[in-house]
């Protein structure tokens, strides 16, 4: 499967999407974070994060026990942008996207 066919299938759910406008919002997050963030269990955050790994799309550090997310540094211009439209055509604002992400990690 190509690199094209598997972006967009990975941006076909929307729990993903929304994770993808939050890691462009910071540099990276942890999966707590997101979890609280997305109003979503661990367990189908985790699911949905393997996805966004498997097609390229995010990295993982992990520090501990503690796994911090971010997008990938090398993806092409073309799909950076297409997220970047979708962060601005969002009617999401910051606040609500930090509602619920307390400091989880150490």
């Amino acid at each position: 499967m190509s690199f094209e066919q598997t972006f967009f299938d990975a941006l076909a759910d929307a729990t993903r999407r929304r994770m993808l406008l939050l890691l462009l919002r910071a540099d990276e997050r942890c999966v707590c974070e997101l979890y609280q963030a997305l109003k979503q269990p661990q367990p189908t955050v985790s699911r949905h994060l393997a996805i966004l790994r498997e097609a390229k799309l995010v990295l993982v550090r992990k520090e501990g026990a503690w796994a911090y997310y971010r997008l990938h540094p090398q993806l092409p211009l073309w799909a950076s942008r297409v997220i970047q439209l979708m962060a601005d055509a969002s009617g999401e604002t910051l606040a609500t996207e930090k509602a619920g992400t307390a400091a989880c990690c150490g």
